[in-house]
């Protein structure tokens, strides 16, 4: 068999048997990463500034990640939560310790959408109610009760119904002011909505749903699944505004892409919680714990929170510098290393053209959004390829019209 052909099969292995919920970019088939880098089995490399859908912070294969996760898989790789173990315990003490001192508590989880499912969990059994405020454009998770809260049509309907939740604009606070009575449990926001179309929350429209939440007995539930970790050049979103909440949900760069997430919370959930309250298999699994160590030490060690601020400054004007002088062009914005360009037409084509033509990965955010979520440890000169590519791409349609 020629090597096209095992390429031919492999592709057509993925279709037909895991296909169906997943559009794929191209047809190449990914075989190994390193850095900012992915490497198709041709041998092409393409620059990832999607960090695998945001969670290779450290990017692809951190030679710190990966020792902590080959040694911890050669001496324990699951526990169950009924027994005490190292590795989870100390995992827990250095998460706590980059968490503001409010949020003392965490449940170990294994993705963000299971966070956000404990979360909301969570949330009822502290406050007694049961209706949640989300926002439109939110993004939490497709299982039920995240998907409840995300506020794209396309993935709720076919599933209804959900759990009660009144989706309201983003920063808008009269309407929040509106809604929230004392029937609602919590209101969950992102600082910066990613998946809808990376839409920067302002200050003063978050920090007076806090105080409409401590007002009305609602708690305030952040999800930090996307924007954690130093995405956004603090370790997480909410610190930019001095917010306080009640919950925040993590996932994504808190394993820097080993599968895990956590529910972190304040003293007040944690004594309404009981024996049973909630559980998990695999969460907390000592695997998990390793590479969430790890992640979190190399975030300290390399400074690389500081270094998403900077960088993420430098892609932002890089980005406004080519791309100002094009009508294709909306808006150009960001928060640290999270970056969108929104245009006037669909950014699907602008994305293959990308990866096809120039070699690079970004993700969509919305029909006409295209989003950079590049690892933390990015260079200028690679982010230069990626502001080239990506001018060279618009223009180019700007051209050909």
């Amino acid at each position: 068999m020629t090597s096209t052909q095992t390429l031919n099969l492999l592709f057509q292995l993925e279709e037909s048997i895991l296909g169906g919920t997943t559009a794929r970019r191209n047809e190449a088939v990914i075989v190994r990463g390193e850095g900012c880098w992915l490497y198709d089995a041709d041998g092409r490399r393409y620059l990832d500034l999607g960090s695998a859908q945001g969670v290779t912070l450290l990017g692809h294969c951190h030679p710190s990640l990966s020792r902590a996760i080959a040694e911890q898989a050669q001496t324990l790789i699951s526990c169950p939560n009924f027994l005490y173990n190292d590795v989870r315990a100390r995992f827990a003490a250095r998460l706590v310790e980059v968490l503001p001192p409010h949020l003392k508590h965490v449940f170990l989880a294994n993705s963000g959408a299971e966070a956000i499912d404990g979360a909301i969990k969570f949330a009822r059994l502290t406050t007694g109610r049961t209706r949640l405020i989300a926002f439109r454009s939110a993004f939490h998770g497709r299982t039920i009760g995240a998907l409840s809260l995300t506020w794209e049509k396309k993935y709720r309907e076919p599933f209804l119904p959900l759990l009660d939740t009144v989706h309201l604009p983003y920063n808008n606070l009269a309407k929040v002011d509106e809604a929230l009575d004392e029937s609602v449990a919590a209101v969950f926001v992102e600082v910066v909505q990613g998946e809808g179309g990376v839409n920067i929350g302002d200050g003063d429209f978050l920090r007076r749903v806090e105080q409409l939440c401590r007002e009305r007995g609602a708690l305030l539930v952040i999800d930090e699944i996307q924007t954690g970790f130093g995405r956004t050049g603090r370790w997480f979103g909410f610190e930019h505004h001095d917010l306080q909440p009640d919950i925040i949900c993590l996932a994504k760069g808190l394993g820097a892409g080993f599968p895990m997430g956590a529910i972190a919370y304040t003293e007040r959930v944690q004594e309404k919680l009981y024996v049973g309250a909630h559980g998990s298999t695999f969460g907390g699994n000592p695997l998990a714990c390793a590479a969430g160590l790890a992640a979190i030490q190399t975030y300290q060690s390399e400074g690389l929170i500081e270094r998403s601020a900077r960088l993420g400054d430098y892609f932002l004007r890089r980005l406004r510098e080519e791309l100002s002088d094009l009508a294709l062009v909306r808006d150009v914005r960001g928060l640290g290393l999270m970056l969108a360009v929104e245009l006037r037409q669909k950014a699907g084509p602008y994305l293959r053209a990308l990866m096809e033509a120039h070699g690079v990965i970004a993700l969509p955010a919305g029909p006409n959004v295209i989003r950079f979520l590049p690892p933390l440890i990015i260079t200028e000169e690679e982010i230069e390829i990626g502001v080239q590519a990506t001018a060279a791409v618009l223009r180019e349609e700007t051209s050909a019209e």
